[in-house]
């Protein structure tokens, strides 16, 4: 119905109801009441459209499913409870015993463990590969390839796939394959994946959908027929990972200024990887909004702005990395991201624990790595802050 992406996070998917409540409410019920039975079993049986026990929809969560697609340029989205559960629902409603999957081998910890050390309990076989490099995806790609699956930019090294490209190949390779990219740090304000060839697009709406920390959930964007097999098979019966109304809720109070949060976590982020790109003490800085970076190219090609993400590593390695965040007072030590504070952590030891010393190296990030999430503090603040770390460290 709209064309601009802001008139889309507020309005679209918002319906009229009953006592004409400008912001949408919260249904929080777990069942819905029939007219009569008629009307119960039709709505079972599909022959009748409407609500019938919260894990199967409820109107709140749907309003919110439908804003997301739209802003995604997508058909239809189901929320989940987290990002894990809208990861785990959706390729298992696809896989089975005997299927390969191709995944990136940079991505966030726990979907490394779910395909690195639970899938193949149950035979499902995975290849982790760079899938910045395009021939070295389609050589992975078997008979029994379900899934080819990345992050961009992938979390914690910031690294930039080309997903039009990718999806071109990949499709003209097995045109059943379908391809699945984690749009978490960019959000649909910035890429939209769906748009680009890609046949599914996930969220962890915890991050930037939501923006303010209060919130787990995670978030299915495709096509129609895609997603009503996610929603009764990897919601449904799978997972069971249904989000919450109140939480729901939340969320569409986030979206309203996602394109203007978005706008200023960018602004901050560049100026601050800028800043640490020049410091003496800092030997790389991953951030897709620099020239120097190596995927710089496409970024500018995909992304409407460059994000709210940092990678960078402190020339004093892993022990300096630590003394670094331990002196910061600012930047908050926390894990996740996405929130209007700015959070400061240690992939190596945190989020990525899941990965061994071997496969960090393998996938192409050091120990000594930190992940910043630039707030939207005045960003002058936020320097301040990692000048006055960077001094106790020289010091």
């Amino acid at each position: 119905m709209y064309n601009n992406f802001e008139t889309k996070a507020i309005h679209q998917g918002n319906e009229k109801n009953a006592f004409g409540s400008l912001t949408t409410p919260i249904f929080q019920t777990s069942t819905f009441v029939f007219d009569n039975a008629e009307q119960g079993g039709d709505r079972f049986a599909g022959r009748h459209d409407g609500y019938m026990y919260t894990r199967l929809g409820n109107p709140t969560v749907r309003t919110l499913e439908k804003k997301l697609a739209a802003m995604e340029d997508g058909e239809s989205c189901v929320a989940f409870s987290s990002g894990m559960g809208a990861i785990s629902g959706t390729l298992l409603s696809f896989l089975s015993s005997g299927d390969h999957i191709v995944a990136d081998k940079m991505l966030y910890g726990c979907t490394f463990s779910l395909m690195a050390h639970t899938f193949s309990r149950f035979d499902i076989e995975v290849d982790f590969i760079d899938c910045s490099d395009i021939n070295s995806v389609i050589q992975s790609i078997k008979s029994n390839t379900k899934v080819v699956y990345f992050e961009t930019p992938a979390n914690p090294s910031m690294k930039i796939v080309d997903i039009n490209k990718l999806c071109i190949e990949v499709h003209k390779k097995k045109s059943d394959c379908k391809i699945v990219v984690d749009n978490t740090f960019a959000t649909p304000y910035i890429t939209q994946p769906l748009k680009l060839g890609a046949d599914i697009v996930l969220h962890s709406a915890t991050k930037y959908l939501n923006g303010h920390g209060d919130v787990v959930a995670g978030m299915a964007v495709g096509k129609k027929d895609v997603m009503d097999q996610i929603r009764s098979i990897g919601l449904k019966d799978i997972t069971g990972a249904v989000l919450s109304p109140n939480d729901a809720f939340l969320i569409l109070r986030g979206l309203k200024t996602l394109k203007h949060r978005m706008d200023a976590h960018s602004y901050n982020a560049q100026m601050v990887a800028e800043f640490l790109e020049s410091h003496e003490m800092i030997e790389n800085v991953y951030y897709p909004g620099l020239p120097s970076n190596s995927g710089y190219k496409i970024a500018k090609k995909q992304m409407r702005k460059f994000g709210g993400v940092i990678s960078f590593e402190v020339k004093g390695g892993f022990n300096d990395a630590i003394n670094l965040i331990n002196n910061l007072h600012l930047c908050t030590l926390a894990v996740s991201l996405g929130d209007v504070e700015t959070l400061i952590q240690h992939p190596g030891s945190m989020t990525h624990s899941a990965y061994s010393k071997e496969e960090i190296e393998a996938a192409g990030f050091s120990d000594g790595l930190i992940r910043l999430s630039v707030g939207l503090e005045n960003y002058q603040d936020i320097i301040d802050d990692l000048l006055h770390g960077l001094s106790l460290i020289r010091a």
